[in-house]
């Protein structure tokens, strides 16, 4: 069969046009590996074996472009070709040689997920080793790359979430609210040891005009329902659930 001509597409491909009406697009490698350029024909017997070569640089060059988009652990990647659905062989094969050419490396991996989370997120280190296990990183590398995320920098990002938090819930005082913080910030994924230790500088307890102006607007929104010492029940109940405590001289 001959080739006609060659039609250069983007992201080094090129349509192939063949004598007998069929056209194949295949990449510029794959050309220059079965020399086509030069024969300007192709043999029907070779062409299972040109496609089969395009294919294999179709699934590196894909998964290539995907860790350009976004750095990815070498099991993201992987679970990203098996969703295309290439044959299981070619995946590996494109896997091997990223590690080789050092495009995959979990270890560079690690490192940079931890300084962007750092970086861009409150979550603390529990948190972020947590979704690196999700990426099948291997745990040696982890622990060895988490220590960057050390107790005094642990300890700063707690501060500015207490002080957000403190901001954030006026209303709210007492026990209530620092067992709330506590627990956020447990969710978040920093040691309870270390938040233990930053807590203790902040004051949660009752706040007296704190109290009295969230008494006064309970007592507006429940006397219109409650009366006498159900009224006051109630609105202890919602004081309560606030931390504040506020008795009437």
């Amino acid at each position: 069969m001959k080739i006609l001509k060659f039609q250069k597409k983007p992201n080094g491909k090129y349509r192939v046009f063949l004598d007998d009406g069929r056209e194949f697009i295949y990449y510029e490698e794959v050309i220059l590996q079965y020399n086509l350029l030069l024969t300007k024909e192709i043999k029907e017997e070779d062409l299972l074996t040109i496609h089969n070569t395009n294919l294999e640089y179709d699934v590196y060059y894909v998964a290539l472009h995907s860790i350009n988009s976004r750095f990815k652990s070498i099991y993201e990647t992987r679970e990203f070709l098996k969703k295309k659905e290439y044959p299981s062989d070619l995946i590996e094969k494109a896997i091997e040689k990223l590690i080789q050419q050092g495009y995959l490396n979990d270890r560079l991996f690690a490192k940079s997920y931890i300084h962007t989370q750092m970086a861009i997120s409150s979550h603390g280190p529990i948190h972020i080793e947590n979704e690196l296990y999700q990426k099948k990183v291997d745990a040696s590398i982890v622990s060895e790359e988490i220590l960057v995320f050390d107790e005094e920098l642990q300890k700063e990002k707690i501060k500015k979430i207490i002080e957000k938090e403190l901001k954030r819930n006026h209303t709210r005082g007492g026990l209530v609210l620092k067992q709330k913080i506590i627990d956020g910030l447990k969710q978040q994924g920093y040691p309870y040891e270390v938040i233990i230790q930053v807590i203790g500088d902040y004051h949660f307890g009752n706040d007296i005009d704190l109290a009295k102006k969230e008494y006064e607007k309970l007592y507006k929104k429940y006397s219109r329902k409650y009366e006498g010492y159900e009224l006051e029940n109630k609105i202890r109940e919602k004081m309560f659930q606030k931390g504040l405590v506020y008795e009437e001289e």
